[in-house]
Order: C-alpha cells, then sequence, then structure tokens
C-alpha cells in the first residue's frame, strides 16, 4: 500500500531542474544508457547516476540490462504514471529544453542498430565523430 511518503518521494524527485532535463530526455520515447544521457546534458556521470537512482526510488524509471549496458526508460506500466507523463511532456516543452533534445538526437545518431556502442565521449570527440 502507497503511504503519503512515497508521493512525497515521488515530488521531491521532481524538485531538481537536471532530474527534470533527465525526465523530459526519456519522454522522448528512447531508453537511454547513462552515458548517452551525460553526453546530452554534459554533467559529470556521478551526478547522473545520482539523479537515476533517485527517480528510480521515486518509481517514476525501469532499467533493462542488455550486456555491460544499463538502459533507463520511463516506468510507464502503472496507470498513474502513464497520466503523470502526458501531463509532464506538457509542462515540460519549455524552449530551454530545445537545446538538450538536439544534443540528445545528435547524441542517438552515433547508436549501432538502434543501441549505445560509443561509451563516454567529450564534446570535441563527438564532434570528430559526428563530423566523419
Amino acid at each position: 500500500m502507497k503511504t503519503p511518503e512515497f508521493e512525497a518521494t515521488l515530488f521531491k524527485a521532481m524538485g531538481d531542474a537536471n532530474r527534470l532535463r533527465i525526465l523530459r530526455l526519456l519522454l522522448e520515447g528512447e531508453s537511454l544508457c547513462v552515458c548517452e544521457i551525460v553526453d546530452t546534458l554534459n554533467l559529470p556521470q556521478y551526478q547522473i547516476s545520482r539523479n537515476l537512482n533517485i527517480l528510480k526510488q521515486a518509481g517514476l524509471l525501469k532499467t533493462n540490462r542488455e550486456g555491460t549496458w544499463i538502459y533507463y526508460s520511463l516506468n510507464d506500466e502503472q496507470p498513474k504514471n502513464q497520466a503523470f507523463f502526458i501531463a509532464l511532456k506538457d509542462f515540460l516543452s519549455a524552449e530551454y529544453f530545445t537545446d538538450d533534445i538536439k544534443n540528445l538526437n545528435i547524441r542517438l545518431s552515433l547508436r549501432d542498430q538502434g543501441r549505445c556502442v560509443v561509451g563516454f565521449v567529450s564534446e570535441k570527440e563527438l564532434q570528430a565523430l559526428l563530423n566523419a
């Protein structure tokens, strides 16, 4: 049985700008590995991992392991979450997420057969890969 503490955890998870940025990326519909989120948001890996864990503990994310890669996606199996994500996508449609979505699309173009194969890359390395 869920308690008010569960809802408090959910709303606390939403109380960070970087977690909102991560959720906005995942609202695009792709499951993402940590390195893709790190490269897209240009934040340190430990910070992304910590925020992903908070979102997962709040019941918003699920994971899928494929070999050494762990992919994060929205936990939309719960009806409450489905309605929440629909409202959240509308709420997080502001212009300041435009660069994040643009960077995500660039980073996703490096996938092979729909999966990340690159790992972490610096911004300079990312540009070199895209220009190759």
